[in-house]
């Protein structure tokens, strides 16, 4: 029996086929919760669903490699924090620890990789690149400092969920992020 995804490129379903099908290793990268408050029931459907996922291409006897961010700097976590009167850190790191308790509650199978938004190992790359696309014109830096890509400068924009960009209508900016 296949195992078939829905493609949302192409609106079908399609047989999945490892990229390294000899080595039968598959990558998966899933974003995980952004800790400004605990996880909810809605959280935790997608991090359901992930787990079986997984545990099902591994019963197939292959090998997966499964990368799970957590966002731990957004307007939400900082207004959080601000709000707490306490560093960002330490107001995200509570909800990372109810985090992986509940998901050892609820037996999710840990991703072999937690990536933070605020690791060092990533943040001097994110700078450098929102550099490179600053320099080229691919974004821009608006005046409350907060940096947009120039949708109109990437030709393909939009044709994953199919938006045709002539059709979409400016709607201004939005003074929060959220």
């Amino acid at each position: 029996m296949s195992l078939r995804f829905f493609n949302t490129y192409s609106r079908e379903l399609e047989e999945f086929q490892p990229r390294d099908a000899a080595e039968r290793k598959i990558g998966i990268y899933t974003c995980g919760p952004t800790v400004y408050s605990r996880a909810h029931i809605g959280n935790f459907r997608a991090y359901i669903f992930e787990d079986l996922l997984q545990r099902h291409l591994e019963l197939r006897g292959n090998k997966v490699h499964r990368v799970m961010n957590i966002t731990d700097v957004d307007d939400k976590t900082i207004r959080g924090a601000r709000e707490a009167k306490i560093p960002l850190a330490k107001f995200t790191v509570q909800f990372k620890k109810a985090f992986f308790e509940d998901i050892g509650t609820l037996r999710i199978k840990r991703a072999d990789e937690f990536p933070a938004a605020t690791d060092k190992r990533y943040v001097e790359r994110m700078i450098k690149m929102i550099g490179v696309l600053i320099s080229r014109g691919l974004a821009y830096q608006a005046d409350d400092k907060s940096v947009y890509f120039r949708i109109n400068k990437f030709p393909d924009y939009g044709k994953l969920a199919h938006f045709d960009l002539t059709q979409l209508q400016s709607t201004g900016r939005v003074k929060h992020d959220e």
